[in-house]
């Protein structure tokens, strides 16, 4: 039986032994790029996150990063990572100036451009050629880039100026004390011959008209008046007295009246409407700015910042409206509180402008209680106007021939900052410029 049992096993060695001399590993004919990317880096922050896309074409294909690299990411010494369908017979990237066979441990200059990837399959019979484009942001992100759009859109005189938003225009309203004038641009650098206004009061102060985008509106006495073209405007009587128009947020015009004291109202309809927001004396009534956005905890806000009381006094304050809303079901409450109460330091500013932008507030230009200009700087507020500093000016400041001035006007459209005219201690501008931060839509 152990005879038997022997022969038995020699049998199945002899078997296994042809077997494994019959079972051989065909070489692959694939030539095919799977994924690319960069090794981490200590030195070059974010590099290993880029992403990169393969793409299959016909004769060449394609390897790209969809989203640029951020500013300033060096190339010069990069070790990059293949991954292939199969693993290849040989892998050659070719350079402007030189030919590199990879190891999978090459540091490589990636600056050189253009670059090509050829893949050779085990069998030699295929190949693949792709081109890797390693795309870094040329333009620093934090940088605001500006110019100068019209030198000066009328000629130079004394006249007070306001330019708002009507419809797809900018709308430049001027007076000289005499008349008052509309002058309307599409896109801030090409403006209409200025048309008199009709229907407007004596002693209409421009600075104080406020637009909601298809209509105009203005303040004073008795009455609102209101225009759908800049140039005719239409008188509308209330039953109290407007001291002067605020701004247009959360779909209403907003109006500050006096009634034994000043009172906040809505406007809408032709109907005035107060509210129970009730500020003090130390409340604006002329040359403050105007500004709406919506907060971090996503509640609409308005502030309003600066500008003279009643009696003349140059204002540090800084009033906040709130919109507070209790559930989908309810109207909500809107509530007044003046931030300079608990912050103080916001010095007395009269003839600034304010804006909303990149998560900021900016404000441009102004002068303090003793008429003295601000400069040039953009001051910026990161918590919504609670504290301020100057921007850095190596990253954003206007054009060395924007002077120091106040009374101008700033209006963001389309991720553009547009600032219109203003004037110095010596004389009225009507120029036009147009900022950008270079990163506001990447």
């Amino acid at each position: 039986m152990r005879k038997y049992f022997s022969i038995f096993l020699l049998f199945c060695l002899i078997f296994l032994t042809n077997c494994e001399q019959k079972t051989t590993t065909t070489p692959s004919s694939v030539a095919q790029l799977s994924a690319f990317s960069f090794a981490a880096v200590d030195s070059i922050p974010g590099l290993a996150a880029a992403s990169f896309k393969v793409e299959e074409r016909l004769d060449t294909g394609l390897v790209w990063n969809k989203d640029s690299m951020l500013y300033g990411t060096k190339l010069d010494r990069v070790v990059p990572r293949f991954t292939f369908a199969t693993t290849p017979g040989a892998a050659t990237l070719f350079f402007p100036d030189t030919t590199v066979q990879l190891t999978g441990y090459d540091t490589l200059d990636f600056t050189k451009t253009p670059i090509y990837l050829t893949i050779r399959s085990q069998d030699n019979k295929n190949t693949k050629t792709y081109e890797i484009r390693a795309t870094v942001h040329q333009m620093d992100p934090d940088l605001y880039t500006w110019e100068q759009l019209n030198a000066g859109i009328y000629p130079l005189d004394d006249s007070e100026q306001r330019v708002v938003e009507l419809g797809s225009d900018f709308v430049m309203l001027t007076s000289n004390g005499f008349e008052i004038y509309a002058i309307l641009s599409a896109d801030g650098a090409n403006w209409s011959t200025p048309a008199i206004t009709t229907g407007l009061p004596a002693g209409t102060n421009v600075r104080q008209i406020i637009s909601d985008g298809t209509t105009l509106y203005y303040g004073q006495g008795n009455a609102v008046y209101t225009s759908t073209d800049a140039i005719h405007w239409t008188q509308n009587n209330v039953s109290e007295n407007v001291v002067t128009m605020l701004m247009h947020w959360n779909d209403l015009v907003w109006v500050l009246i006096q009634n034994t004291g000043y009172q906040i109202a809505t406007y809408a309809g032709g109907i005035l409407t107060p509210t129970d927001l009730k500020p003090t004396d130390n409340f604006p009534i002329s040359d403050f700015a105007a500004v709406t956005f919506r907060s971090a905890s996503m509640r609409e806000r308005a502030m309003i910042i600066g500008g003279f009381a009643e009696n003349g006094q140059s204002l540090n304050t800084r009033w906040n409206i709130e919109y507070v809303k209790y559930s989908d079901k309810s109207a909500g409450e809107y509530r007044l509180e003046e931030f300079s109460i608990d912050r103080p330091a916001f010095q007395s500013l009269t003839g600034i402008s304010v804006i909303d932008y990149n998560d900021q507030l900016l404000l441009f230009g102004g002068v303090d209680e003793n008429m003295t200009y601000l400069g040039r700087d953009i001051f910026i507020s990161e918590n919504e106007g609670l504290s301020w500093i100057a921007a850095d000016t190596a990253k954003n400041q206007l054009p060395e021939t924007y002077g120091a001035r106040q009374k101008q006007s700033a209006i963001v459209r389309d991720n553009y900052i547009y600032v219109f005219g203003g004037q110095d201690g010596q004389q009225t501008y009507s120029d036009v410029y147009r900022g950008r931060l270079n990163s506001i839509d990447w």
